[in-house]
């Protein structure tokens, strides 16, 4: 059996708005303040995200500054929104500790 057997049933597809939405929900669970497109922790743009037709675009900055480097992400299904939170949390916690 294959991974990509998922016995006759395909998975749902990955519907951008809805993941926005959630995606904006756990931002703000974390801490974070929404800004138009963005999300900032102490006047610091962290985060930036948008929705394109089967994906979100975001942007997760490399350091806290005024002016931030970007690492740029496509997020494709349920998991890659997972994926991409789990990676903003770890680079939270180490920018605390470097403070």
């Amino acid at each position: 059996m294959s991974d990509n057997d998922f016995g006759g049933f395909a998975p749902p597809a990955f519907d951008a708005a809805n993941a926005l939405v959630g995606l904006k929900r756990s931002l703000r669970e974390l801490g974070l303040a929404e800004r138009g497109n963005g999300f900032e922790q102490r006047g610091r743009r962290l985060v930036e995200v948008s929705a394109e037709d089967q994906a979100l675009q975001v942007k997760l900055a490399k350091r806290p500054m005024l002016t931030p480097e970007w690492d740029r992400l496509t997020l494709k299904s349920g998991a890659d929104v997972r994926k991409c939170l789990d990676e903003l949390k770890k680079r939270l916690a180490r920018w605390e500790r470097e403070e």
